[in-house]
């Protein structure tokens, strides 16, 4: 017999040994002995209150033992001659469309523009040491997308848009903790996901695909009003059955290139704004009401927050515990940050991106002549004002919070975890005013949440505008473009994920929706 409890333990009794299944005993009325196993099914920490309690949902195994199969299985075939589906883009939803056209019988060919993720890293310490970026490979461009390098989290609120347990599985399959299956909010971490990503790889090869690094696509062939051919920037060209466009939200020049050959395209709402950089500390005495360091059994401390500032939302997005801020641009001559967190989230600093909604519909007037791409070209624009407010590198120009807030220029700044480093900048004058005069009332507000939040200890670094993608590709119910048949937009580049996990669900809907149509 098997069964499901909710039980909730206190920080003293997390110490305990057999805590759950002493628990489990008292609930049910059962001896301790005819327990066999207690499988945790999810986990979840709730420090609204002083006392900080650790929310369980268990499988109490009676008289029965634990079984040892996993919910999926995942059976991949040799593809290495079947029919083609070509897919651009090998972050999460060029990952999981290829490993689903593997399961399906169809060989997958993958072109990514940038490095695999062991290339990957000497570019990355070009951008943070010597302030160069290589427009092919830095934290959104190569092996992984932009996810492999920075952070790795995996919660969503995209539970309609497919199977999430059978992507987490998935990921445990190619050699992720299982924890992740557990966690209300898990996170593998930007040191540990580069092999699994490795490994999802060298699987998809080993059954037959293909993954080409270095490949960047630079023009479709078009014959009425269907797909023929890719071009690619060494001058070969590859004849296409059907293309899965997984290019992330900042494949600029794919953009303008389907702008350019007039292929219809949408401009898209968005956020952009700040990354706030706090001593951890700082957040866990706030979260779990603590005095000096948090206990040992409690995780860096996070936080969600959200005001309504002038008919538009403010809030925290992309928050890393523990964490680093890094630099996200994909260009020279332009500043972006992200932020991501270690496993262990065992940083001395806590970062989120704090961002204002914008509506593509009201708040770009100015930019109304660049039709679809009006988007793209505000937030062109705010980048390289931040490139020359830093000095015209990767360092990034910083306030204090409360400078910013209040319309000071910041004498000092604080320490950083960003390592090309951070100059004192106005941002509060800096900033357009749809953004900046919010963001300004957004962390006052947010000081009155979280008393303590709103502190001269924590910097504002600018700027934050890679959230989501400022274009939509459109598709059909099919999910093929209107206009182009064998053309299926996918994941974040394409307006249809916002993260790791909705992004692969999309990348494997996609690789379905593309087979289909063949």
């Amino acid at each position: 017999m098997v069964k499901e409890l909710q039980l909730r333990v206190n920080l003293i009794e997390e110490k305990k040994e057999d805590i759950l299944k002493k628990k489990a005993s008292r609930k049910l009325d059962i001896a301790l002995s005819t327990i066999t196993a207690v499988k945790v099914l999810r986990k979840s920490i709730d420090a609204r209150k002083k006392d900080v309690i650790f929310n369980y949902k268990i499988a109490v195994y009676i008289n029965e033992p634990l079984p040892d199969t996993p919910d999926y299985v995942f059976e991949y075939k040799d593809v290495s001659k079947a029919k083609e589906v070509h897919i651009i883009g090998f972050g999460p939803a060029g990952m999981y469309a290829a490993l689903r056209c593997i399961e399906l019988g169809y060989k997958p060919i993958v072109l990514e523009r940038g490095k695999n993720v062991q290339d990957r890293r000497r570019d990355l310490r070009a951008i943070n040491q010597e302030h160069f970026v290589n427009e092919d490979s830095n934290y959104c461009f190569g092996e992984g997308g932009a996810g492999t390098y920075s952070d790795g989290k995996l919660y969503t609120r995209s539970l309609k848009r497919g199977d999430v347990r059978r992507i987490f599985e998935n990921l445990v399959h190619h050699g992720a903790a299982d924890d992740i299956l557990i966690d209300a909010h898990p996170h593998i971490g930007t040191n540990k996901l580069p092999k699994i990503i490795q490994n999802i790889r060298e699987n998809i090869i080993k059954y037959g695909g293909e993954v080409h690094f270095n490949t960047r696509v630079t023009d479709f062939v078009v014959k009425n009003n269907k797909i023929q051919a890719i071009q690619l920037l060494n001058g070969n060209e590859m004849t296409v059955n059907a293309v899965i466009l997984a290019t992330g939200h900042s494949a600029r020049d794919i953009y303008e290139l389907l702008n350019k050959k007039d292929i219809l395209l949408k401009a898209k709402s968005f956020a952009m704004g700040v990354r706030v950089e706090h001593p951890q500390e700082i957040i866990d005495q706030i979260q779990y009401s603590c005095s000096g360091q948090r206990d040992e059994l409690l995780p860096a401390a996070a936080y969600s927050l959200v005001q309504q500032v002038n008919n538009r939302g403010v809030y925290s997005f992309c928050m890393c515990p523990g964490g680093f801020i890094v630099p996200a641009a994909t260009a020279n001559g332009e500043v972006v940050v992200n932020g991501m967190s270690p496993s262990r989230r065992n940083n001395k600093f806590a970062n989120s991106g704090i961002v204002v909604e914008l509506n593509i519909d009201k708040d770009f007037k100015k930019y109304e002549h660049f039709g679809a791409l009006k988007g793209l070209e505000f937030q062109k624009d705010l980048e390289k004002i931040a490139f020359n407010a830093g000095g015209k590198s990767q360092v990034a120009p910083a306030q204090r919070l409360t400078d910013f807030v209040e319309g000071n220029l910041s004498s000092s700044l604080n320490e950083t975890s960003y390592q090309p480093g951070l100059k004192s900048s106005p941002l509060h004058s800096l900033l357009p005013k749809i953004i900046g005069g919010r963001l300004r009332k957004g962390f006052d507000a947010f000081g009155k949440k979280m008393h303590g939040y709103y502190t001269a200890e924590a910097n504002i670094i600018g700027v934050e505008s890679r959230t989501s993608s400022p274009v939509n590709i459109p598709r059909k119910e099919n999910l093929e473009h209107p206009e182009i048949e064998g053309l299926f937009p996918c994941g974040e580049g394409g307006g249809y994920a916002g993260g790791i996990i909705s992004a692969a669900m999309d990348g494997e809907r996609c690789a379905e929706a593309a087979i289909a149509n063949l």
